[in-house]
């Protein structure tokens, strides 16, 4: 059976909760979605207030400081948010990304590797040590480099930290993260933080599966994209007897789990304001299946620098900002595929509902625009999926 691009983006859209705002916990939403990108610490809050039906900050912000959900590093080697027990069963089965990472991993462009800067050094008394200072108490990277370089002092500082912060499972506890609240990205082990050792079963088998209900049906290269762990042919073919498969219209084998929604690839999709980073956009190797070939924006765009994007018919059609100034909170939306007045109406709608989310006490504009003059815009998607823990260490300092 062959599945089109609008069979694949209606299944994608109904596993990821938006077709229709589902009425799951926060919890539970965060778990059937294996885990939310969250190295922006808003992006969850914005990105479960498109899924989940009267979802409220506090919901969010409770089961953080509760210890039920945190934000590490996991799949692509960046941070997830995802609850306290995927985090102890993920980050085995994870860990190699991170030290493959690691091998090649700079910090800046141009300079020697970290694996080269603390070469001779011995790695297991390093992370003993690393662990210690962490679990004394949470530590930012900037407060972790000089302790650890009075241990190696003829050893780069910034080499030895990063070894810790690859290497180990490292949590950033509160208040980073919390709605509302800033706070430097502080870091303890995740047993420290939750009082258990990560689980000892390192086979993938059951997260690849979880992967297909949320995100498939699936190749696996699209697999591969979204958790960049390698030897998945073999996981995919061990699976095999289980799942069902597909092929897309460029021939492509898809793998899916056996009861796996394909809802009609008619069915209508509402408008979704989807946060600057989100899995959505970040977990196919093939994106056709949710952003259009046209996608594109205008250079004298009035949105400038981070951005979300919003789904019109289940494809990225336009893109968001919020900029807030002396009580007073601007939604920007300018499209980036033509849109009807319908569509934009629609779009607008949806938007006073996010911007009541965000700034409920603010004096609120919504602004909506089309695109003019177009430029490729696909490849700035691309990229941040290649986003890696060492960049976004660089943006959390």
């Amino acid at each position: 059976m062959i599945l089109g691009r609008r069979a694949l983006n209606r299944a994608l859209l109904e596993r990821q909760l938006l077709l229709r705002r589902s009425q799951a916990s926060a919890k539970d939403a965060i778990e059937h979605l294996v885990g939310m990108q969250a190295q922006v610490p808003t992006d969850p809050y914005i990105a479960l207030w498109t899924r989940l039906d009267g979802f409220r900050t506090d919901d969010l912000a409770k089961l953080i400081t509760e210890r039920r959900a945190l934000r590490m590093g996991l799949m692509r080697a960046t941070v997830h948010l995802v609850t306290a027990r995927d985090a102890l069963a993920m980050w085995p089965v994870v860990k190699p990304v991170f030290e493959r990472t690691f091998l090649s991993a700079r910090g800046d462009v141009g300079v020697p590797t970290f694996t080269s800067r603390i070469a001779g050094v011995d790695m297991k008394a390093l992370l003993r040590a690393g662990r210690k200072l962490v679990d004394e108490r949470p530590r930012t990277a900037a407060e972790l480099r000089p302790l650890l370089q009075k241990r190696w002092p003829d050893h780069d500082a910034g080499a030895l930290a990063a070894a810790v912060h690859f290497l180990l499972p490292l949590v950033q506890v509160p208040p980073r993260g919390l709605w509302g609240v800033s706070g430097q990205a502080r870091h303890t082990s995740l047993a420290a933080w939750l009082g258990k050792e990560s689980a000892d079963d390192a086979t993938p088998d059951k997260l690849i599966v979880r992967y297909l209900r949320a995100f498939g049906p699936a190749a696996v290269a699209d697999a591969r994209i979204w958790s960049r762990l390698t030897g998945l042919r073999e996981v995919f073919e061990r699976l095999r007897p289980a799942l069902r498969t597909f092929r897309d219209e460029k021939g492509r084998e898809l793998f899916d789990v056996p009861d796996g929604a394909l809802p009609d690839p008619e069915t209508p999709a509402p408008p979704r304001f989807l946060p600057e980073y989100d899995n959505v956009l970040l977990s196919h190797d093939d994106r056709s299946r949710v952003v259009r070939d046209d996608f594109a924006r205008a250079p004298n765009s009035a949105i400038a620098g981070t951005f979300g994007t919003v789904l019109v018919d289940g494809f990225v059609a336009a893109i968001w900002k919020i900029s807030r100034r002396d009580g007073e909170a601007l939604l920007r939306i300018e499209s980036v595929v033509p849109l009807g007045r319908r569509e934009m109406d629609a779009v607008a709608e949806e938007g006073e509902r996010l911007i009541a989310f965000t700034d409920p006490d603010a004096e609120r504009t919504v602004s909506v625009a089309h695109a003019t003059k177009s430029t490729a815009l696909g490849s700035r998607i691309r990229r941040r999926a290649g986003d890696t823990l060492e960049s976004v260490t660089k943006k959390e300092k």
